[in-house]
This record gives structure tokens, C-alpha cells and sequence, in this order.
């Protein structure tokens, strides 16, 4: 009985012009919420920028407690000011959730050098690298974001990207843009130039040679796929 009553990872309530996200799971009567002081908790700080896996980077906003299923629970507030999102995130869950720290500088580093390598691409059915592609995104690891945008990026003598192709492109530019803006300081815009220049670095391919760099990945991959 215990366990059916343990406090959730996340709720969902609507506030004004924002939504506030926690657990559909459990029914919860939010108690009057205190905000406690500017203390460091579990690594993070007030107003800090982070990194929550399935929504990007975010802002603690503030540290609540609130009274869920007769449990005192201690929340980061997190802002997603660009979704118009609060999230509410237990602080003894944010190990399980992923939340991190903004990428350091070599790490970002080494992401903006992966843009400008060769596409890898698995010759698979696109619902499957599609499900791979997205898993990838909502890792909150920024290299492998980019990698998910160097082998979706179409240059001006490449083939167009179908709607889903465009879709995921963008979730992993967006995705990526903000945290290079965010550790670097820079306007979204401005990471977006970033990112743009070092896909340019890569090799540049038309039709021909795109078939050609795929072939050439293929036998790795297709091994892959028959040990799968």
C-alpha cells in the first residue's frame, strides 16, 4: 500500500498563461507553497540554467515545498520561458529525471566539432531512425543532439528533407541552439550563426555523393541491424 502512495515525479495543473507540469498519475491538492531562500540545493542554484532532458534548458525559478498524498515534497521550480512552461521537478528526483548542469565549454566544443564530420546514416526504415533520432534529442546529451543535427542537416545541393526529416531536424537545432546561447551567452540567433557555420565546415555532398557516403557506412550498419 505503500507505494501506491509515493509522491510522483510530475503533476500537470494550467496557470494563466503557462502551464505548470508534475504527475498525471496522481490525483494532488497542492498545499500554499513557500519559496525557501537563494541556497545552494543538490548542486543547483537559484536562477541557475539547466538542462532537463525532454524540454531543453530551463531556469530554477525557485525551491517549493507543497504537501502531495499526505507527503512533504521539495520541488525545483523551472522555467521554460521560450515553451511558456513551469515544471515542477522533485529535488530527490533529479537524478532520475537526468537534470544537469549547462554543458561545459570543452563539451560544447567538442558538439560544435561534430557538426562539421561526415553524416552517419543507418539504411533503415525511417520509422526506425526516426525512433532513434528522437530518443536521441530527449537524451539531454548535448554531443549526441548533434550529432542528430549534422546527419539530418540538408546543405543547397542535398535532397529537401521530408516533413518528419524537418520536424526532428529542428527539435535537435532548437534543442542544441539554446544551450550553446546559454552557455555562451549569446541571443538564440546569434547560436543558431554558430552551429550554421560549422555544419558549412563539413564535406559538402551532392545526390551522387551523399548515396556514396551512405554506402560506405552501410555494411557497419546493416551488421548492426542483422545482430539486432
Amino acid at each position: 500500500m505503500a507505494k501506491r502512495n509515493e509522491p510522483p515525479v510530475e503533476t500537470a495543473t494550467p496557470v494563466a498563461a503557462e502551464k505548470t507540469v508534475t504527475d498525471s498519475k496522481a490525483v494532488v491538492r497542492p498545499a500554499p507553497a513557500k519559496t525557501k531562500p537563494a541556497a545552494q540545493k543538490h548542486g543547483f542554484k537559484l536562477n541557475e540554467f539547466i538542462v532537463y532532458p525532454a524540454h531543453g534548458v530551463g531556469q530554477i525559478i525557485g525551491v517549493e515545498t507543497q504537501e502531495v498524498a499526505g507527503f512533504s515534497l521539495e520541488l525545483f521550480v523551472v522555467s521554460f520561458i521560450k515553451d511558456k512552461m513551469i515544471l515542477k521537478v522533485p529535488t530527490s528526483k533529479i537524478a532520475n529525471v537526468g537534470m544537469r548542469k549547462l554543458a561545459e565549454t570543452g563539451v560544447v566544443d567538442k558538439a560544435l566539432t561534430t557538426l562539421s564530420g561526415r553524416a552517419r546514416i543507418k539504411r533503415t526504415m525511417w520509422s526506425r531512425r526516426a525512433q532513434e533520432y528522437e530518443a536521441k534529442i530527449n537524451s539531454g546529451d548535448l554531443v549526441t543532439i548533434a550529432e542528430v543535427v549534422r546527419d539530418l542537416y540538408r546543405s543547397d545541393t542535398q535532397p529537401e528533407q521530408s516533413y518528419s526529416e524537418r520536424q526532428l531536424y529542428e527539435a535537435a537545432l532548437d534543442r542544441m541552439a539554446r544551450e550553446v546561447a546559454a552557455v555562451r551567452k549569446l541571443i538564440d540567433s546569434e547560436a543558431l550563426k554558430v552551429i550554421e557555420s560549422f555544419l558549412q565546415k563539413g564535406p559538402r555532398r551532392g545526390a551522387k555523393a551523399d548515396a556514396e557516403a551512405e554506402a560506405a557506412d552501410d555494411g557497419d550498419e546493416e551488421d548492426v541491424d542483422r545482430a539486432a
